[in-house]
């Protein structure tokens, strides 16, 4: 009765987490899609200057910007880490942008697991899926693949998240290449927006 009872509460708490969790996402959705179609996100100074106005929340803001143009990828993620380092600085900048991107990275990868291939077809309709699906299958080293495309600078790494999530691969490995493989890219531009490099 006992072993039940801990089982019915674990359930109920995934299930308030799940609420929290969608109506947050639901908000953050509601917000961004606003002030992107208000031109907030079409330059790097408009993307700035709307973090920006967030005064002590801008971390947070940034933060959750990120992840958000992961999980839906229409807004533009390099004017994120731009905006970061002009704000922040490269040490700053880098870790919010890794931060969030790293969050919105293994949600969609859980998404894609939760939701399968129709989610992933309709986040990159055409083309899109079918070429980078077909190049991911035939490769007989997915793991290696995915952490050189995680690592380097001008893959679909939005998508290759969501793909990976449809595969076999386990949600461990997935997060250790995203930790290991996503800073060097933010870092690098982290230090050239901040002026460093």
């Amino acid at each position: 009765m006992t072993g039940n009872a801990g089982q019915l509460q674990t359930e109920r708490w995934k299930k308030a987490v799940t609420i929290v969790f969608t109506a947050l996402l639901a908000i953050l959705c509601v917000l961004f899609i606003k002030a992107y179609m208000q031109g907030r996100f079409h330059s790097l100074e408009s993307l700035r200057d709307y973090v920006k106005g967030f005064g002590i929340m801008a971390p947070a803001i940034l933060t959750l910007f990120q992840a958000f143009q992961v999980i839906l990828p229409v807004l533009p993620g390099f004017f994120g880490c731009a905006a970061g380092a002009l704000l922040f600085g490269a040490a700053g900048g880098f870790w919010y942008n890794y931060l969030g991107i790293s969050i919105g990275s293994i949600i969609a990868f859980f998404l894609a697991r939760q939701y399968g291939t129709s989610l992933v077809k309709s986040l990159f309709p055409g083309e899109s899926y079918t070429k980078w699906s077909d190049w991911l299958g035939r490769s007989r080293y997915f793991t290696l693949a995915l952490f050189a495309a995680i690592l380097l600078p001008l893959f679909p790494d939005d998508y290759l998240c969501y793909f990976s999530g449809l595969t076999n691969m386990s949600a461990k490995k997935f997060i250790w290449i995203i930790i290991l493989g996503k800073p060097w890219c933010i870092l690098a531009y982290s230090l050239v927006f901040a002026g460093v490099l």
